[in-house]
């Protein structure tokens, strides 16, 4: 599997006392082992998703690049860029064996903390894209905290579902904004990842 796509930074948690997996802006992390997820996210959205009845879960990251609808096809390309993150968390799931009708979402992110991106909030429509994705898709949202002006910390526990957020009323240094600057200029730079169907 790609590695920019799934998270390959597995380290023991001390304060959890748990194995845990962060992952960072265009990855996805999903298990059914008792662990933890965890991620950083200012104006990015992640979604967490889990089957209720197995505890097999996982978390995305991603935001949707800035820019206009694509000319050829009635799906803006930014949209394409957010459908593909969720789809692929989806698709991998459901591969792993989960059941479509057992999962539910908690969403988070899409604050308001990067300059320069104020003509758009791109925070807000990376909400926006989340609730109205897993809306579509019939996935219930049982838990959000999405928007505002911080960033958060995320922590999942697939396994039982809990989610602790931890909002970032300062940061000490720009590691987050310049990561997610990264990730949106590689966004800009880069083709959609290829197709991928939901089953």
């Amino acid at each position: 599997m790609d590695k920019e796509q799934f998270a390959t930074n597995v380290y023991y948690d001390r304060t959890f006392d748990c194995d845990a997996a962060k992952i960072l802006p265009g990855e996805y992390y999903y298990t059914s082992k008792d662990m933890l997820i965890v991620t950083v996210l200012g104006s990015c959205v992640s979604a967490c998703i889990r089957d209720r009845q197995t505890g097999l879960g996982g978390m995305n990251h991603f935001m949707l690049p800035d820019g206009g609808a694509d000319q050829n096809s009635p799906v803006s390309a930014s949209a394409r860029y957010g459908t593909y993150a969720m789809e692929v968390l989806i698709n991998d799931l459901l591969k792993a064996g989960a059941r479509r009708d057992n999962l539910e979402a908690k969403v988070f992110g899409g604050g308001a903390v990067l300059k320069g991106f104020t003509a758009i909030n791109v925070g807000e429509r990376n909400a926006a894209f989340v609730q109205s994705f897993l809306k579509n898709e019939k996935i219930r949202i049982v838990a959000e905290d999405l928007c505002d002006i911080y960033p958060r910390k995320v922590y999942f526990f697939p396994k039982t579902g809990k989610v602790l957020v931890k909002k970032l009323m300062q940061t000490h240094n720009d590691t987050l904004a310049q990561r997610e600057n990264d990730y949106a200029n590689r966004l800009k730079s880069k083709p959609v990842a290829g197709e991928v169907e939901l089953f």
